[in-house]
């Protein structure tokens, strides 16, 4: 399947509105603003990204979800902050997707963390963690980056 480049476009735009976690608009509406049916905005955007939209959300919202309970946020707290309805469905998507609960995924995280020290560069998103990695000069300005 050959997608133009306004189709690249829009479909990153899109994907840029499913990752923010504060705005959550409904599919159907995410496609109607990009010009495509809701299935053919999925099946696009499977195909270019690998994974659906839900599952995009799903993950953004886990990956912020491992966040905040590296810091000394309750559970409960962390699962209705990153847009979770229950602490069952939290609990048991962070579960299947991390490998583990989240209390004992906070348990384990807090060891990594030194008292007064900042987050652990194992703790970040990996192209994060990669970028902390390139000397201070790799970059002439923010856009770059």
């Amino acid at each position: 399947m050959l997608l133009g480049p306004a189709a690249f476009t829009r479909l990153c735009r899109a994907r840029e509105v499913l990752c923010e976690l504060d705005v959550s608009p409904p599919l159907a509406q995410i496609a109607a603003q990009q010009g495509m049916s809701q299935f053919h905005f999925i099946r696009l955007f499977e195909a270019l990204f690998g994974e659906t939209p839900h599952q995009l959300r799903i993950r953004a919202r886990i990956e912020r979800a491992k966040g905040l309970l590296a810091r000394d946020m309750s559970v409960t707290q962390v699962c209705m902050d990153v847009g979770f309805s229950s602490l069952g469905s939290f609990s048991s998507s962070f579960t299947r997707r991390v490998g583990e609960s989240p209390v004992a995924y906070r348990r384990h995280v807090r060891t990594l963390i030194q008292v007064g020290a900042t987050l652990s560069p194992s703790i970040l998103p990996g192209c994060l963690g990669l970028m902390a990695l390139l000397p201070v000069d790799a970059f002439r300005n923010f856009g770059e980056a």
